[in-house]
Protein backbone atom coordinates (compact mmCIF):
# COMPACT_ATOMS: atom_id res chain seq x y z
CA UNK A 1 0.00 0.00 0.00
CA UNK A 2 2.99 2.44 0.69
CA UNK A 3 4.37 1.78 -2.55
CA UNK A 4 1.36 2.63 -4.44
CA UNK A 5 0.87 5.97 -2.14
CA UNK A 6 4.53 6.74 -2.96
CA UNK A 7 3.53 6.13 -6.82
CA UNK A 8 0.56 8.15 -6.85
CA UNK A 9 1.91 10.92 -4.57
CA UNK A 10 -0.77 10.47 -2.42
CA UNK A 11 -0.97 10.79 1.37
CA UNK A 12 -3.58 9.06 3.31
CA UNK A 13 -5.36 5.37 2.70
CA UNK A 14 -8.43 7.24 2.71
CA UNK A 15 -7.69 8.92 -0.95
CA UNK A 16 -6.48 5.41 -2.08
CA UNK A 17 -10.33 4.39 -0.86
CA UNK A 18 -11.76 6.77 -3.08
CA UNK A 19 -9.47 6.62 -6.12
CA UNK A 20 -10.56 2.42 -6.43
CA UNK A 21 -14.60 3.43 -6.17
CA UNK A 22 -13.77 6.12 -8.60
CA UNK A 23 -11.99 3.91 -11.21
CA UNK A 24 -14.89 1.04 -10.52
CA UNK A 25 -17.48 3.81 -10.70
CA UNK A 26 -16.09 4.92 -13.87
CA UNK A 27 -15.70 1.32 -15.74
CA UNK A 28 -18.65 0.26 -14.73
CA UNK A 29 -20.51 4.09 -16.00
CA UNK A 30 -19.18 3.88 -19.37
CA UNK A 31 -20.11 0.45 -20.53
CA UNK A 32 -23.70 1.67 -19.12
CA UNK A 33 -23.39 4.30 -20.75
CA UNK A 34 -21.97 3.70 -24.64
CA UNK A 35 -25.34 1.22 -25.15
CA UNK A 36 -27.94 4.01 -25.10
CA UNK A 37 -25.64 6.27 -27.00
CA UNK A 38 -25.65 3.55 -30.07
CA UNK A 39 -29.07 3.35 -29.66
CA UNK A 40 -29.36 7.18 -29.84
CA UNK A 41 -27.90 7.32 -33.10
CA UNK A 42 -29.89 4.22 -34.20
CA UNK A 43 -27.13 1.34 -34.43
CA UNK A 44 -29.12 -0.86 -31.40
CA UNK A 45 -27.64 -4.24 -31.42
CA UNK A 46 -30.68 -5.64 -33.74
CA UNK A 47 -29.65 -2.96 -36.69
CA UNK A 48 -26.48 -5.50 -37.33
CA UNK A 49 -26.50 -8.68 -39.11
CA UNK A 50 -27.74 -10.97 -37.11
CA UNK A 51 -26.92 -14.07 -39.69
CA UNK A 52 -23.27 -13.76 -39.48
CA UNK A 53 -21.02 -13.44 -36.61
CA UNK A 54 -19.31 -10.24 -37.62
CA UNK A 55 -22.49 -8.29 -37.24
CA UNK A 56 -21.74 -9.31 -33.75
CA UNK A 57 -18.42 -8.45 -33.68
CA UNK A 58 -18.54 -5.06 -35.53
CA UNK A 59 -21.85 -3.95 -33.33
CA UNK A 60 -19.47 -4.64 -29.79
CA UNK A 61 -16.29 -3.33 -31.90
CA UNK A 62 -18.08 0.06 -32.55
CA UNK A 63 -19.01 0.15 -28.38
CA UNK A 64 -15.94 -0.41 -27.49
CA UNK A 65 -14.57 2.53 -29.26
CA UNK A 66 -17.35 4.52 -28.01
CA UNK A 67 -16.44 3.32 -24.42
CA UNK A 68 -13.19 5.05 -24.81
CA UNK A 69 -13.44 8.53 -24.34
CA UNK A 70 -16.66 8.28 -22.24
CA UNK A 71 -13.87 6.57 -20.15
CA UNK A 72 -12.17 9.25 -19.98
CA UNK A 73 -14.97 12.27 -19.56
CA UNK A 74 -16.47 10.26 -16.40
CA UNK A 75 -13.01 9.27 -14.96
CA UNK A 76 -12.19 13.12 -14.60
CA UNK A 77 -15.65 14.08 -13.94
CA UNK A 78 -15.91 11.40 -11.02
CA UNK A 79 -12.95 12.40 -10.00
CA UNK A 80 -14.37 15.96 -9.56
CA UNK A 81 -17.26 14.78 -7.62
CA UNK A 82 -15.35 12.26 -4.94
CA UNK A 83 -13.00 15.58 -4.55
CA UNK A 84 -9.66 13.93 -6.82
CA UNK A 85 -9.91 16.10 -9.57
CA UNK A 86 -6.06 17.13 -9.85
CA UNK A 87 -5.16 13.19 -9.13
CA UNK A 88 -7.14 12.14 -11.88
CA UNK A 89 -6.72 15.18 -14.20
CA UNK A 90 -2.67 14.71 -13.86
CA UNK A 91 -3.15 10.69 -14.04
CA UNK A 92 -5.73 11.15 -17.42
CA UNK A 93 -3.06 13.41 -18.68
CA UNK A 94 0.17 10.65 -18.13
CA UNK A 95 -2.53 8.12 -19.73
CA UNK A 96 -2.91 9.81 -22.86
CA UNK A 97 0.11 11.26 -23.50
CA UNK A 98 1.84 7.71 -23.19
CA UNK A 99 -1.39 6.58 -25.72
CA UNK A 100 0.21 9.22 -28.46
CA UNK A 101 -1.87 12.11 -27.34
CA UNK A 102 0.97 13.80 -25.85
CA UNK A 103 0.43 16.74 -28.47
CA UNK A 104 -2.65 17.81 -26.86
CA UNK A 105 -1.37 18.80 -23.44
CA UNK A 106 1.97 20.74 -24.64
Amino acid sequence: MEKLKDRWGISSNWQIVVIFIVFGLTGSSSVFVAKPVLELVGLDRTAFSQDFWWGGFFYYALRLILIFPFYQILLVAFGWLFGQFRFFWEFEKAMLSRMGFSKFFK
